[in-house]
C-alpha cells in the first residue's frame, strides 16, 4: 500500500506565502511523477503544478511566476511554495503520484492520491 500525506496548509492573507509538503511512503519503487491539484468549492479539481523525476516541472497559467513546485526523489517528497497568495487561490490542495509498486513479482504504475490540505487566503 502507498500512502500520501500533505502538510502546510492554513489560513494566510492575501500576498502571504505558505509551503505545502507531501510525503509518499510504503511499497514503493519508484515515483514518475509528482503533482499538486486544488479544488474550490463548486468547481472542478484543476492541475496546479507537477513535477517529473527528471525535475521537469509545468504550471497552471494562473500560478506561473508565484508557485514552485520541488522534490527531494530520495525521500519521496515534493513541494509547493506558494508565494503572494490571492483569495481565489483558496482550495483543498491535493497531492498526486505516479509512483511504481511492486507486485505479484512484477511492477506497475499506478495513480495514488492524498487527503487534502486546506488552503485560505483571505482578503
Amino acid at each position: 500500500q502507498v500512502q500520501l500525506v500533505e502538510s502546510g496548509g492554513g489560513l494566510v492573507q492575501a500576498g502571504g506565502s505558505l509551503r505545502l509538503s507531501c510525503v509518499a511512503s510504503g511499497s514503493i519503487s519508484s515515483i514518475n511523477a509528482m503533482a499538486w491539484y486544488r479544488q474550490a468549492p463548486g468547481k472542478q479539481r484543476e492541475l496546479v503544478a507537477g513535477i517529473t523525476s527528471g525535475g521537469k516541472t509545468n504550471y497552471a497559467d494562473s500560478v506561473k511566476g508565484r508557485f514552485t513546485i520541488s522534490s527531494r526523489n530520495a525521500e519521496n517528497t515534493v513541494y509547493l511554495q506558494m508565494n503572494s497568495l490571492k483569495p481565489e487561490d483558496t482550495a483543498v490542495y491535493l497531492c498526486n503520484g505516479y509512483i511504481v509498486v511492486p507486485d505479484l513479482g512484477s511492477s506497475y504504475e499506478y495513480s495514488y492520491w492524498g487527503q487534502g490540505t486546506q488552503v485560505t487566503v483571505s482578503s
